[in-house]
């Protein structure tokens, strides 16, 4: 039945089902570990529960498809189930020539780099499918970029998250918010770091689907998880988007792709129309659903007694069937019952044996959130932080309480991530009630943040770890030849100046440096005269700054001119961290 009150029954039947076991699996999952920050905490909720508000996700909790598969299992028209054969088969199996490659490939890549998460290239197949219909059906062109980019909407915190631009408007073309990109919808922070180059022509795409689908299948397997495992599952596919419905239709399409696909060309897969953020109300003219089966006749018996009449009741209170009064109460005997009141039951609350207390859950039983590690964490922009946030959930007496979850977030203007791209996860306690953030590793935006540690269900204290990331540094330079530099007096130098800088003899990238034509070796001020260099006005200037060493340690100058005047100078490089070169220059008429 094709109508949206069709698939509107079809929704509480499936997705009654699958909640009841996503949910029960979450709710049961108390063992020790990391995993992205879902909703198996205190942001979990009912089915469409309202984004994060920081929108710490994927896609930033952006609306999505909401359509569910067919109640008729696939039947693969070729090979074996799930394999996805080239043929015909039920429309919603067909899978666009172009996206089914692309998460083909990113499985087979995972399988390679993280051989431990079991990645199923139907598990992206379910999220295509519900975060853009499998790129609006396959509308890509030779290369796997989308036809026309897919934006999500704008993400100003009005009936969504509230995020703020972080691209300049490069990849969603929005200067004040984000929006989500791309066929697997990732926001522009987000793909900052999770971004992947799939299809390998040197660019990190979010519009292009190999890139996307293998930056998702990364991303999914973040936090070293094992996809077969149903609580890392569910934890992956949350972390895409924190909602319990999200959750519920990706594990719908999962299952119905696992039975049977086919590939279509592209753009000609079936688009969804029915979206979390848009409510379609059942059309009128649609004609009502046909009962599965004829309905039930009753079996021939004897009619039913006609209800007593209203001016004379059947029975008095008291009174024992067939007329006759009951015996007199006496005192300290129960009322007679008046035929509408049943006895209680044990342990239902009102009369008789109380219920047993319940079980109280483990965050109950904290008094206190203590602070199990490092004080401050320190590390260099580009670099792992070599300690790591632990904390201890203890009781009034001090024991240390398991099975807590405690929500690590990181804090602050800053680019930081832990293990796997992610700005919060949820670990749960040890036996001895200890919690260990997984590894920290520094962006490249230096300056101090915060990681705050708390009970995730409680409002006690949270646990704040300062932290703080520094510039990268260089302890020796180098020039990368030791040729003269020699040159005639309003000519230029024939060779540009090039430098290797060095950390622990280990190459140095990415570190600021200076270049100066100084007066002298005793006064590092910029000379007057002599050899320059050139500004954008092709201006003389002797001073350069915001100078920094490439991948592999090295920094080119810019090219050197000389002036009119004769003689010798000094150039003096110095880089963040205190490596510093001072080399000699000669401005002086060739020889007869």
């Amino acid at each position: 039945m094709a109508a949206v009150f069709g698939r509107r029954m079809r929704r509480t039947a499936v997705t009654t089902a699958v909640a009841a076991a996503a949910v029960a699996a979450l709710a049961a999952s108390q063992a020790p570990g990391a995993t992205s920050d879902d909703a198996r905490d205190d942001r979990a909720g009912a089915a469409g529960s309202s984004p994060a508000p920081d929108g710490d996700s994927a896609t930033g909790n952006s609306p999505y498809y909401t359509d569910l598969p067919p109640l008729k299992s696939p039947a693969p028209p070729t090979g074996k189930p799930g394999e996805g054969g080239v043929g015909t088969g039920e429309r919603e199996a067909g899978l666009p020539a172009t996206v089914l490659d692309a998460y083909k490939k990113a499985e087979t890549a995972v399988r390679t780099d993280k051989p431990g998460c079991n990645l199923p290239w139907q598990l992206l197949a379910a999220i295509g499918k519900v975060e853009s219909g499998q790129a609006r059906g396959g509308r890509v062109d030779a290369d796997g970029t989308t036809i026309t980019p897919i934006l999500g909407p704008v993400l100003d915190g009005n009936g969504f998250a509230m995020i703020k631009d972080s691209d300049n408007g490069a990849y969603d073309g929005d200067t004040t918010h984000d929006r989500a990109v791309g066929p697997m919808q990732f926001i522009p922070s987000t793909w900052a770091f999770a971004g992947k180059d799939g299809n390998a022509d040197g660019k990190k795409d979010p519009n292009n689907i190999y890139d996307a689908a293998l930056a998702a299948a990364h991303y999914l397997c973040a936090n070293g998880r094992d996809l077969a495992v149903d609580d890392d599952l569910h934890a992956a596919i949350l972390s895409y988007n924190r909602s319990t419905e999200y959750l519920n239709t990706v594990l719908s399409w999962l299952e119905y792709y696992r039975k049977g696909t086919h590939e279509v060309p592209d753009g000609t897969g079936v688009l969804p129309d029915d979206r979390s953020d848009t409510t379609r109300p059942v059309q009128p003219t649609r004609p009502a659903p046909r009962p599965s089966s004829p309905p039930t006749i009753p079996a021939p018996g004897p009619k039913p007694l006609p209800s007593p009449s209203p001016h004379k009741p059947s029975k008095q209170p008291g009174e024992k069937p067939g007329g006759k009064p009951d015996q007199a109460h006496r005192p300290g005997t129960p009322e007679p019952s008046t035929g509408t009141h049943k006895p209680p039951k044990p342990g239902d609350g009102s009369t008789g044996n109380p219920k047993p207390p319940r079980p109280s859950k483990p965050s109950e039983q904290v008094a206190r959130l203590q602070n199990a590690g490092a004080d401050e964490l320190t590390a260099t922009a580009g670099d792992a932080f070599e300690e790591r946030v632990a904390v201890k959930a203890e009781t009034g007496s001090g024991l240390g309480v398991a099975k807590v979850k405690v929500r690590f977030t990181v804090s602050g203007d800053t680019d930081t991530r832990f293990e796997g791209g992610a700005r919060s996860v949820t670990v749960t306690t040890t036996a001895t009630g200890t919690a260990t953030a997984p590894e920290l590793r520094a962006g490249e935006r230096t300056g101090e943040f915060t990681v705050r540690a708390r009970v995730v269900e409680r409002s006690l204290s949270a646990v704040e770890v300062p932290a703080t990331v520094t510039a990268r540094t260089a302890d020796t330079l180098k020039r990368l030849d030791d040729k003269p530099l020699i040159c005639a007096p309003g000519q230029e130098f024939a060779e540009p100046l090039g430098f290797k800088a060095t950390y622990k003899g280990e190459s140095a990238a990415g570190v600021a440096a200076t270049a100066t034509l100084i007066k002298s070796a005793g006064n590092g001020t910029a000379n007057d005269k002599g050899p320059y260099f050139k500004d954008a006005d092709g201006k003389p200037v002797r001073a350069l700054k915001g100078l920094t060493t490439d991948a592999e340690g090295k920094l080119l100058l810019p090219k050197l001119y000389a002036d009119d005047t004769a003689g010798t100078y000094l150039l003096r490089v110095v880089t963040n961290g205190g490596a510093t070169l001072t080399v000699e220059l000669k401005v002086a008429a060739p020889a007869a």
